[in-house]
Order: C-alpha cells, then structure tokens, then sequence
C-alpha cells in the first residue's frame, strides 16, 4: 500500500527546479544556476479544494507529504423495478450510459464501471464532489435509477490526490 500510495503521488510530490542564466540575472556567462520554488503546489491545490468545500487533510510518512481528498464511491445496486422489456431496457442502458458519460465529462465522476459478475452490485462509480449529498443527488439523475432498475448506496471514500483520480 505504501509503494502503491507513493507510485501515484511522488510525481505530483515533486519540487521542481527552474534554471535562470546568469545572463538573465545580470551577471554574464553562458552557465544556469538552479533555483528552488519557495512553495509547495500541495498548499495551492488544498485550498482550492477546501474554498469550494471539500474535505482533505494531509499524511506525512518520513519526509513525504501527501495529500487525501474525500471522494464518494457510489455502488450500483440491482433495484426493485427490472421488469422492463428489452427493447425499453436497452434504451434505459443507453440513457445510463449518456449519464455515466456526462458525469465523467463534467468532471463529477473520476472512475466509473460496471462489475464483471452478476451480483447484488452491479457497478461502482467514484464522485469527485464536496458533499454526499451532491454526489447521491447526481447518482440518482441516471434514467435507470429513475426506472428502479438500479438504486444506488453512497459513501465516502479517501484517497490521495494526484494519483488516478482528479
């Protein structure tokens, strides 16, 4: 999990280092001096994540820091209404997809996909939104939650920022 957390974070972690010619400094030559930035894009990213209402805090494990942003994972759950034709639950399937799609293009839903058995849960989409509430409300916009096809269950979920999920 360490290595896991560290793999998807360090290049977000990094420093970086920008080189100015001497030139450009006022003394002449054609050698650069390395220059580090004073700060660090953890504390720009956290607070415009916390001004617009999310939760995040920090984990430092030796001399790394990193972020964790609350994101929601919704589970899609078989629901109570499944008795359309195939006709009606094909066009349902495409209207799901158009949401789920819409979601991920807003930037609303950072992971989404359907699970491979043909279980009580039927997929999971991860919510990149500020509340539960938002991100229950946008679930339950998807045309097969408003059939009762699918319900869906939300809760929340920490994860590092920077990683896979924006």
């Amino acid at each position: 999990m360490k290595k896991l957390i560290y793999v998807l974070v360090f290049p977000f972690l990094l420093f970086s280092c920008k080189e100015i010619p001497k030139q450009e400094r006022g003394i002449p030559g054609p050698e650069k001096v390395a220059v580090e930035r004073p700060q660090s894009n953890i504390d720009s990213v956290e607070k415009g994540l916390k001004e617009k209402g999310y939760q995040t805090f920090r984990y430092e494990e030796g001399d790394t820091t990193y972020l964790m942003q609350q994101y929601y994972m919704v589970f899609l759950k078989k629901g109570e209404n499944r008795s359309q034709d195939s006709t009606e639950a094909a066009e349902l399937q495409k209207q799901h997809l158009a949401h789920l799609s819409r979601m991920a293009e807003e930037g609303y839903a950072s992971l989404i996909g359907p699970l491979g058995s043909n279980g009580e849960i039927r997929g999971i989409a991860v919510y990149n939104t500020a509340t539960e509430k938002e991100a229950d409300s946008l679930a339950k916009l998807d045309p097969m939650v408003k059939a009762g096809r699918l319900k869906v269950e939300v809760h929340p979920w920490w994860t590092t920022k920077g990683g896979k999920l924006n």
